[in-house]
């Protein structure tokens, strides 16, 4: 049975063309759709003395007014470019033309975060100068953000550049000012236009990298220069520009010492000898004295036996006898044996002398290789001496004074024992 009605047209080419021209208009003005406030990034195209055009992609197409580029600093518009790829805010998602109206000036500082926020990703540490200053710490600029770092996020040679911190800012913070700082981002917020930096941080890296380089380098009996950075009861640590040595209270100063104030403080910049490297563990052993010179080496000069000086008795000890330090040369000190106090028996080294007593002695025996003299209280008045003393007395303003002749021949004791020195430290 044949169909009596007007038969449809399966498809009509004309229509499906202007559908899919449809379709691609609302397809491209789905993807060219800008917000206002939105940020966006795009290359420079065109700059003329009234606009900058700047191409967003999906032949969309912003410009950039007179007014706004007036408004960037001076440096950003000096720079401008066809070819750089900006970011911009939209003003006006479309003007009366159909381009879309940006603003840089407000954009300036995206590029910035965005670097800000790669460093604290990736914890990369950058060196710039301190630009300035607030009563908790100091400011350094990254790129056109200003960084916020505080005091206690300073590194140790900062910290020590302070100074009192009873002093205000400006005298303390002043100084700061155009000093180079390794520093890390440590905390970033952009809404609270937060950005917090830490020299201390990076330090800490910078250091441990030197002190690889350091330990490498380095070897025994080399002289190094460096800085006092802590001061121990044991000893003190040196930097050594990036990494620590350390040198021990025994190595400070040929003198006894109590403690290491008494010869360096934190700051001083000093010459220091490798004594130890222990690669392994990372310790740097250092020594001070080792670089003054060592009044033994002159002492078998300066001193013979027979021959009267003064002493301080800094200890006293029931089985040795008493130590005393030299009144002339105080690095030294010396061993008064206890048969070397008295012509009389005595019981203790304290029936004859105290801490702090300033005696008058005679040289019994003087052993430079041996770090020993070795001293006498009861040879002091014995008139075997009288010669000597007499020619001691002539020849005391003579700087060229001739050899006391050596009355002495062996160092030993009443009782026929040799005199055999312990050290102080033996005898402790």
């Amino acid at each position: 049975m044949e169909n009596q009605g007007t038969p449809q047209q399966a498809n009509n080419p004309k229509q499906g063309e202007d559908d899919f021209s449809q379709l691609l208009d609302q397809f491209q003005a789905k993807v060219s759709s800008f917000e206002k406030d939105q940020l966006v990034s795009g290359r420079i195209i065109a700059i003329t003395d009234r606009e900058i055009l700047v191409e967003l992609g999906a032949k969309s197409e912003g410009i950039v007014s007179s007014k706004d580029v007036e408004a960037l600093p001076k440096d950003v518009r000096s720079s401008l470019k066809v070819g750089d790829e900006v970011f911009a805010y939209v003003v006006q998602p479309e003007d009366q033309n159909g381009n879309v109206v940006l603003s840089m000036s407000r954009a300036v500082s995206e590029k910035d975060w965005r670097y800000a926020e790669a460093l604290f990703e990736k914890q990369e540490a950058i060196e710039a100068p301190i630009a300035g200053f607030n009563k908790g710490g100091v400011i350094i600029k990254v790129g056109r953000l200003r960084g916020f770092v505080p005091a206690s996020q300073l590194s140790l040679a900062h910290q020590r550049m302070l100074g009192d911190e009873s002093l205000p800012p400006e005298q303390r913070f002043q100084k700061l000012v155009g000093q180079k700082a390794l520093v890390k981002v440590i905390e970033l917020d952009r809404e609270r236009n937060r950005l917090i930096l830490s020299e201390r941080a990076a330090s800490k890296e910078a250091r441990l990298a030197q002190k690889e380089k350091l330990l490498s380098s380095i070897e025994v009996g080399q002289i190094l220069e460096g800085v006092i950075s802590s001061v121990k009861d044991f000893g003190v640590f040196v930097d050594l520009g990036g990494a620590d040595g350390m040198i021990h209270l025994t190595e400070l100063a040929h003198t006894r010492i109590k403690h290491p104030s008494e010869v360096v403080k934190e700051g001083d910049k000093v010459s220091v000898k490798v004594i130890n490297i222990e690669r392994e563990t990372g310790r740097i052993g250092l020594s001070l004295k080792a670089l003054a010179p060592d009044p033994w080496q002159v002492i078998g000069k300066k001193y013979k036996p027979g021959q009267l000086l003064e002493a301080e008795v800094i200890k006293v000890h029931p089985k040795h006898g008493v130590f005393a330090r030299l009144k002339d040369d105080e690095a030294i000190e010396g061993l008064i044996p206890l048969s070397e106090l008295s012509d009389k028996p005595i019981g203790s080294p304290r029936e004859v002398v105290k801490e702090g007593q300033i005696l008058t002695l005679r040289v019994l025996r003087v052993e430079p290789e041996q770090r020993r003299i070795a001293l006498s209280l009861r040879r002091v008045n014995r008139p075997e001496y009288a010669d000597t003393d007499w020619q001691a007395e002539v020849l005391s303003n003579d700087e060229d004074q001739a050899a006391v002749p050596d009355v002495v021949d062996d160092a030993v004791g009443d009782g026929g024992e040799p005199l055999v020195e312990p050290s102080p430290a033996d005898a402790d």
